[in-house]
């Protein structure tokens, strides 16, 4: 991994990008043994910031940036990704297995390098893809939060990556557009995988208006959802 600063005893930085990686820190991962600071500001985290403080581990939550090499071979930077590692590199992983089917998935915590989400892993989770996105990521961030502490408690070391390579792409605004679905739970899995702050909701055009539906819920073998209509020129 190449020369790495020496850290101070008990330092760590969490860093994260949505409303929910802040709530799970304040009420979870602040609390934990040792000194914490969150960042939620790519621009925060420059190198000669970081070699005063010499953290132990900065942990990435939500987080799609890419981090600067020399940060990453300086310092032990440990992400968290919603998927079977290797399977599922890349972007946009929820969004990925869901369009796949599947159900549930791991989340795989490992350290940061230079290749896109192939660096050596700590540990994984199982978690169940049931609920809306927004839901599925808070649970993931707790399970994120286990992790930290196990991994702050006993620094173990990663192990390389093993098994067959799976690359997803970054889903683009413009797919969210509805696409014709074959089954009622594959227009669901749809909308709910789009359903979270940040993200471009799922929406149709038909003439001249935008349709885009948020909060999905199944009731009684129908979609009830919430509806935002707007002129097409206004997007």
């Amino acid at each position: 991994m190449g020369l790495r600063l020496k850290p101070k005893s008990k330092q760590y930085i969490v860093v994260g990008s949505k409303t929910w990686n802040r709530r799970t820190y304040d009420e979870i991962i602040s609390h934990y043994p040792g000194t914490w600071t969150y960042c939620s500001d790519p621009a925060a985290l420059t190198l000669d910031a970081l070699k005063k403080s010499a953290p132990r581990y900065i942990f990435f939550l939500h987080w799609s940036a890419r981090i600067p090499a020399k940060i990453v071979e300086l310092f032990e930077c440990i992400c968290f990704h919603m998927a079977d590692l290797p399977y599922g590199r890349g972007g946009s992983p929820l969004q990925n297995l869901l369009m796949r089917g599947h159900r549930e998935t791991k989340i795989s915590c490992f350290r940061m390098t230079h290749d896109l989400d192939a660096g050596p892993v700590y540990m994984k989770k199982p978690l169940c893809l049931s609920g809306n996105a927004e839901e599925i990521y808070i649970q993931a961030d707790h399970l994120a939060a286990e992790m930290i502490l196990e991994i702050v408690e006993l620094e173990p070391e990663p192990v390389p990556q093993s098994g067959k390579v799976a690359v997803f792409h970054r889903r683009r605004p413009d797919e969210s557009e509805i696409p014709s679905c074959k089954t009622l739970e594959n227009l669901y899995d749809f909308l709910r995988m789009l359903d979270a702050e940040g993200y471009p909701r799922a929406f149709l055009v038909h003439r001249g208006f935008r349709y885009e539906l948020s909060r999905p819920v199944r009731y009684n073998g129908k979609i009830v959802a919430d509806v935002t209509i707007t002129k097409e020129e206004e997007m």
